[in-house]
């Protein structure tokens, strides 16, 4: 990397980006507390000094113009918090063993999502390690951490990091990752990360110091403030900070895969857009070499960014979390037509039929819950492949009030007929974790500010809820946990015990024989999916029927019914029964009876 640290033979290379500054510092922490100070020569920005004292393990800071002393914005690893010194770290040091993966096919993709601090009880990275078997038992092939960027306090979510480059501390060190990541390797899972590139966080951003003109534009305005600089005076550098991060995490840590936080709230005017040079970037560096996915968040639907070449390895990216599928199905299980529900409230069944078999539910349509602006761009062109699908995942449990799951608000025989849905239908499913046994543990947000900024998160998320009708008295919002209570994070910890209730192992069962007849029926029909033979129908008030043509010909079929109703006259095959939830025989299948609240599924080879 043209940033941060380099080992040499002569000593540590050390470099740091700093246009806003006229002077820069080396300042070497000592281990009895002491410091040495050595000036940095500067060019155009740039400021580097090779200490021969400085080795493996050593701490370091940066003094700026001869006052704040600030961590390495590139810093693989920091010996405390995000405003401690950092720590030089042998990239080359930890002993890889897995040369021989090569990764897994976008189509095989089954992808759990997870929080490293509330996945296990350990709260760490060697804790989700001691779990792999499970999740591979499970049928699980790719494990998705949320963010693990440095960020403030103890406890976060992610999305808060200040630090891109350092694994926080509170999960373990560079090698408890690298350790993860190999040990999913030899069980044949994936390993995804998810990175945050439409902002920094709110806390230990320290390049609002030296670099904030260059690294910060005024000209565009996200949630979280000032834009970063993509395409101004200036912009390379920046651009080559991120697409550098990129490439850190795929090939110093063998990461298989990147997911990419709200790139709507990017903004970049140039060409190639950002987001393509990482692509590219990814695509003619470790792309080249083994399956690498990348996959978007995309609140705007930009179908432009979903394409791969024909090998199937490079190109953009492979996929977008589908929210409006999960919009779609919550409607039908909840009934819920609050805030950007509304959009899906008047049609769920023709939306859902849409998201099964296009992509997305909105391709340029308006949408009333964005003020009638056009949303979305056509994606029935792209292979299902494209469009990852979920009932439940961070953001959409965990931006309720009171972060509860699906499970505590809708009915158990519909979540159970809409997991049959989500599992073997042609689009890669997402599992949040914890879900597969039906946990009930809420996901809250949470975080660990100091006071000042904790009171005004605290406030300002009750104060979001207060446009919904149960939250308008303040007595109601107050009752909204405090993100930043230790509490908070308590109750958003996986409790396992949970697996081993007979509920928890019932679910258990179901997602275990779906996830095997999806690796055993469906997968293998996926390689090569194009746009193709799809329909859907809507069968009377809450009935829905699908048909898709896969890869090798075969026609899978569904037939969900949401209601409480029988609905008679269905054309179902009884030859080509797959599953069905009920358990259906083919003699029951011969009367054409969709049971309440029950999915069949069909495959003619």
């Amino acid at each position: 990397m043209p940033f941060g640290t380099e080992i040499t033979a002569e000593g540590v290379l050390f470099r740091l980006w700093a246009p806003g500054a006229e002077k820069v510092d080396l300042v070497l922490e000592e281990g009895d507390g002491g410091r040495s100070f050595h000036p940095m020569a500067g060019e155009a920005g740039w400021y580097q000094l090779l200490a021969a004292e400085a080795a493996a393990g050593s701490l370091y800071r940066f003094r700026i113009d001869d006052g704040l002393l600030v961590p390495d914005p590139v810093s693989r690893c920091q010996a405390l918090d995000i405003h401690g010194p950092s720590v030089v770290i042998d990239p080359r040091a930890f002993l890889w063993q897995d040369a021989s993966w090569q990764g897994r096919p976008w189509e095989e993709a089954i992808i759990y999502e997870l929080h490293a601090g509330a996945f296990s009880p350990a709260g760490s990275f060697a804790g989700i390690t001691e779990r792999l078997d499970y999740l591979a038992d499970l049928g699980v092939t790719a494990v998705e951490l949320m963010p693990v960027a440095d960020f403030p306090g103890r406890r976060n979510w992610g999305y808060d990091g200040a630090l891109l480059f350092a694994p926080d501390r509170g999960y373990g060190g560079p090698e408890d990752l690298k350790a993860l990541v190999q040990a999913a390797h030899a069980r044949d899972l994936m390993v995804f990360l998810d990175v945050v590139y439409n902002h920094f966080g709110p806390e230990g951003n320290y390049l609002h110091v030296y670099a904030r003109q260059p690294f910060f534009t005024e000209k565009y305005h996200t949630p979280w403030g000032a834009a970063i600089n993509f395409g101004g005076d200036m912009s390379p550098t920046v651009r080559q900070f991120f697409i550098h991060n990129a490439l850190y995490w795929l090939e110093e840590y063998h990461l298989d895969g990147l997911r990419f936080d709200a790139v709507h709230a990017i903004h970049d005017e140039s060409t190639p857009h950002i987001l393509e040079e990482i692509a590219a970037a990814v695509c003619s560096g470790p792309g080249r070499h083994r399956h690498i996915h990348l996959v978007l968040e995309n609140d705007d639907n930009e179908a432009r960014y979903l394409r791969s070449s024909s090998a199937g390895k490079c190109g953009q990216y492979k996929a977008q979390w589908n929210d409006d599928l999960h919009h779609a199905c919550h409607v039908l299980l909840t009934g819920e037509g609050q805030g950007y529900y509304g959009d899906y409230a008047a049609r769920p069944l023709h939306l859902l039929g849409r998201c099964l078999t296009e992509g997305f539910a909105f391709q340029g349509e308006a949408s009333p819950y964005r003020n009638n602006a056009p949303r979305g761009e056509p994606s029935s062109h792209l292979p299902l492949t494209a469009f990852i699908s979920f009932l439940q995942n961070h953001d959409q449990v965990g931006n309720r009030a009171f972060g509860e799951r699906l499970g505590r608000l809708a009915p158990e025989p519909l979540l159970k007929i809409a997991v049959a849905l989500l599992l073997l239908s042609p689009s890669p499913p997402l599992l949040f974790m914890g879900e597969e046994y039906g946990a009930e543990t809420p996901f809250l947000y949470f975080c660990d500010f100091g006071p000042e900024l904790a009171d005004q998160v605290r406030e300002g998320r009750r104060q979001e809820f207060s446009r919904f009708p149960q939250f308008t008295d303040p007595e109601a919002r107050r009752r909204i946990p405090d993100p930043n209570g230790l509490e908070t994070f308590q109750r958003s910890c996986l409790n396992w015990q949970e697996a081993d209730r007979p509920e928890g192992r019932e679910f258990l069962r179901l997602y275990r024989s779906l996830l095997a007849l999806r690796q055993k029926e469906i997968i293998p029909r996926l390689a090569g999916l194009r746009d193709g033979k799809v329909r859907y129908t809507v069968i009377g008030a809450a009935g829905l029927q699908v048909q898709w043509q896969l890869a090798d010909e075969a026609q899978l079929e569904v037939f969900v019914n949401f209601s409480a109703k029988a609905l008679a006259g269905v054309a179902l095959d009884e030859q080509s029964l797959l599953y069905a939830l009920p358990a259906m025989d083919r003699e029951e299948a011969r009367r054409r009876t969709l049971w309440p609240h029950s999915i069949a599924w069909f495959l003619k080879k």
